[in-house]
């Protein structure tokens, strides 16, 4: 994006739109003290960008007011349809004029008008100003209407936040006809997102065509009264041609509704929109309180900060041993990088951030888990990700060939059922046949933000069954990601050696666990047949075996040691199937007489319970009635009662300290547990609950995988054994066949015995010549 500078330039901000694009857009950050700031994050990079590139000469944002405006007066229905404000944005428009302040801009706004009238009035009055060009920076594109030839242009973002600038040439192209008909062209179709009716029943396509052609609606409406032979050589139809007749007052009034105003009665002065700079200091310390740690580089005259630091950071060891040091002392913040972390604590050399933050690690008590874990760990993810995984592209080349087949025969069906073709890969689309044409029941279903009901896989999921079509939708979609994510993306990524080499991110989750990338091999489906196709491409070498090493319900067996709950511990101790003992528990049923579904249910509830799922998500998960899953959770702590202690003893502790820690001191800091918001509280609560027995679980694992390397250095070697990846509570190894049953002992004794209680901890173990034929191995500690 350049920008024109012959002319002075004035950039106006729809603060409003761009703040709840970025909210819908960006993922829901919040700052180290708890508060929101997703929204705010996506409207200050947006700022910064537009400093950067377009480099105003004056600056200005308008907001809506928060009280009903002209429209709504006109129409109760205005606006009718849209979800109500989020209480997670509702803070961040306040917190957004704090950094438009730090930044120098001058915020607009008026009662009984909208963010676009002010804007409006702005441009009309000044559009004719000899050298001065304007640009409205929005997050929609109902300002349009004010383009006026390359003079007055709209700064937007499109999908993937890619900008786009509309001058009058642009909205041509889009619409076939200039801005000031877009009112017309909304008169005619209205406009859902506002809930302005337009006429019902003409369409995008009609609308255009008789605009392009006739221009305004009044001239449209005067033709369909009078001359209506004139609409039907252009191609109307006689219904269309009916309903323009019957509906002129509808059009007329929907236009005006969407015409943006020019008289909205502000006070605004040029010298107070002249952006001259802005307190730096001010600025930083806004960003700091907020977490925007990333953007700290962006802000104009940091650059020479960002040179220095590059240059400075030449140590890679070092500088990774920072990045996590950073990360242990508030692990929310993932994967930052050392020149980021540089910048946030005001350092001028990786050799200085050590050491400061060295000294914090011990101030907070977690130099121990930084030296015994998370400082040995890098060099044996370091050893795997050089290791790599063997694959087998050519069996994922037939896949992808099976699957397309199968895909083809989905959409076949799908559209047989549907009574007509479509896109199925278009939500706008699905959602018209599904809840339009099909008109299934969508009471169960969740909203978008924007309001529309969800056609995500998960809500979906909840129409199983009601009608064909959503089971053929739901393999559909299973087979395309599978495809699209591994099947074909998989191939693409193996090295020379014929090894798929994924990066491991030490830094990437909040709990301690591992992630990785390029590729993510942590979520391919392990119970489906589809997923252990995919599976089967992870392959041993000629001559030696995939061996895996699984911690057998590590996680609850880890709830059982925290929270000392005697029923729990009695059934591991003595080698109880602990979902069965659940079911027993629950359903008020000896356990000889426990069916396979409710050890189904009692594994739901069991895994449910310790990730903090409540009644809502519990009903979903089991197919119940709110009613019943509240009282299988009643049950469940009434049963378990060292498991309610030990959720409301964590829930306490955080709320006094801050943070929750795990049986080896790695920490997780939760400032929403005191947050006003009660979503965030009660988010923040099941973290609490959690964060501790899966922060647990990968500190066990960690420090298993330390041993291991340091095993396989010293007693075998890299030809004998590689410990090559680590899924969640899994390990892989390829082994040579020889070595086998020694390595397998090897390693079930090292894992077994990170944790020495009274609770046995178990591994699981198998082999075969691929991650997906395995067969269990039982050898001898």
């Amino acid at each position: 994006m350049t920008a024109k500078k012959a002319n002075k330039l004035l950039v106006i901000l729809d603060a409003h739109a761009i703040l709840h694009r970025a909210y819908h857009a960006l993922p829901h950050f919040t700052s180290p003290k708890g508060e929101p700031t997703g929204a705010l994050y996506g409207f200050t990079a947006m700022l910064l960008k537009i400093i950067r590139e377009l480099k105003p000469d004056y600056l200005a944002a308008a907001y809506d007011v928060a009280e009903p405006t002209f429209r709504h007066i006109a129409y109760e229905k205005y606006k009718a349809t849209r979800a109500k404000t989020d209480d997670e944005l509702i803070p961040q428009f306040d917190r957004s004029k704090e950094i438009l302040k730090a930044f120098g801009v001058p915020v607009y706004g008026e009662p009984r008008f909208e963010a676009d009238d002010i804007i409006g009035t702005v441009v009309d009055k000044n559009k004719k100003t000899k050298n001065l060009d304007i640009v409205i920076a929005s997050g929609d594109l109902d300002t349009l209407q004010l383009v006026s030839g390359d003079k007055v242009r709209v700064y937007t973002l499109r999908k993937g936040n890619e900008e786009m600038i509309y001058d009058e040439k642009e909205v041509e192209k889009r619409y076939g006809f200039g801005p000031e008909l877009v009112p017309d062209y909304k008169g005619l179709v209205g406009d859902p997102s506002d809930n302005i009716p337009g006429i019902k029943g003409i369409g995008e396509k009609i609308a255009g065509l008789l605009i392009q052609k006739f221009g305004s609606v009044e001239k449209i409406m005067e033709i369909a009264k009078n001359e209506p032979e004139k609409l039907k050589s252009a191609g109307v139809k006689e219904r269309a041609i009916k309903l323009l007749a019957e509906g002129e007052e509808e059009a007329l009034f929907s236009k005006t509704l969407a015409t943006i105003r020019l008289d909205a009665p502000i006070k605004f002065e040029f010298k107070k929109m002249e952006w001259s700079g802005f307190d730096k200091a001010e600025l930083e310390k806004t960003f700091r309180e907020l977490g925007f740690n990333s953007l700290l580089g962006r802000i104009p005259g940091s650059e020479g900060v960002v040179t220095k630091i590059e240059k400075t950071a030449t140590d890679p060891k070092l500088a990774k041993k920072i990045e996590i040091a950073f990360w242990l002392l508030d692990s929310r913040r993932i994967n930052v990088s050392s020149d980021e972390v540089l910048k946030i604590i005001g350092a001028s050399s990786v050799e200085s951030a050590y050491k400061k933050l060295s000294a914090e690690l011990e101030k907070s008590g977690l130099a121990k888990i930084f030296k015994e874990i998370e400082e040995p760990l890098t060099g044996v993810l370091a050893q795997m990700q050089k290791e790599g995984i063997l694959l087998d592209a050519k069996l994922l080349k037939n896949l992808s060939k099976k699957y397309q087949q199968e895909l083809d025969v989905l959409t076949s069906e799908i559209h047989k059922i549907a009574g007509e073709e479509f896109n199925i890969n278009s939500t706008k689309e699905m959602r018209r046949i599904l809840f339009e044409k099909l008109k299934l029941d969508t009471k169960k279903i969740k909203k978008t933000g924007g309001g529309e009901k969800s056609t995500r896989f998960s809500e979906l999921l909840k129409l199983k069954g009601l009608n064909p079509i959503i089971d053929a939708i739901l393999k559909y979609r299973e087979l395309a990601k599978l495809k699209s994510t591994y099947v074909d993306a998989l191939p693409e990524l193996v090295g020379e050696d014929g090894r798929i080499h994924t990066t491991f991110l030490q830094t990437g989750t909040a709990t301690g666990r591992l992630a990785s990338r390029d590729p993510n091999l942590q979520n391919i489906p392990i119970r489906t047949e589809l997923g252990r196709e995919v599976r089967a491409a992870f392959t041993a070498p000629k001559g030696k075996a995939i061996l895996t090493a699984d911690y057998s319900q590590i996680e609850l067996r880890i709830a059982a040691i925290l929270s000392g709950d005697k029923k729990m511990k009695e059934a591991f101790i003595e080698g109880k199937d602990i979902h069965t003992m659940t079911a027993s528990e629950v359903f008020n049923t000896p356990e000889k007489k426990v069916t396979s579904e409710m050890r189904r249910r009692a594994k739901v509830i069991n895994f449910g319970i310790l990730y903090g799922m409540g009644k809502r998500a519990l009903a979903e998960n089991l197919g119940i009635s709110q009613d019943e899953a509240e009282l299988y959770i009643r049950e469940y702590f009434s049963d378990f009662e060292g498991i309610r202690s030990y959720a409301e003893r964590v829930k306490n502790d955080a709320r006094s300290k801050g943070y929750v820690e795990t049986m080896f001191g790695r920490k997780r800091f939760l400032p929403e547990i005191n947050s006003p918001m009660q979503f965030m509280r009660s988010e923040a609560e099941r973290m609490a609950v959690n964060s501790p027995i899966q922060g647990t679980a990968a500190d066990i694992i960690k420090k298993a995988m330390i041993k291991i390397q340091d095993m396989i250095e010293k007693d075998f070697g890299a030809k004998k054994l590689k410990m090559i990846l680590q899924i969640h509570d899994e390990l892989l190894f390829e082994a040579e066949a020889g070595a086998l049953k020694e390595a397998a002992r090897r390693v079930k004794d090292i894992m077994e015995g990170v944790l020495k209680t009274d609770i046995p901890i178990k591994v699981e173990l198998s082999y075969g010549p691929n991650w997906s034929e395995l067969e269990k191995l039982e050898v001898r500690n």
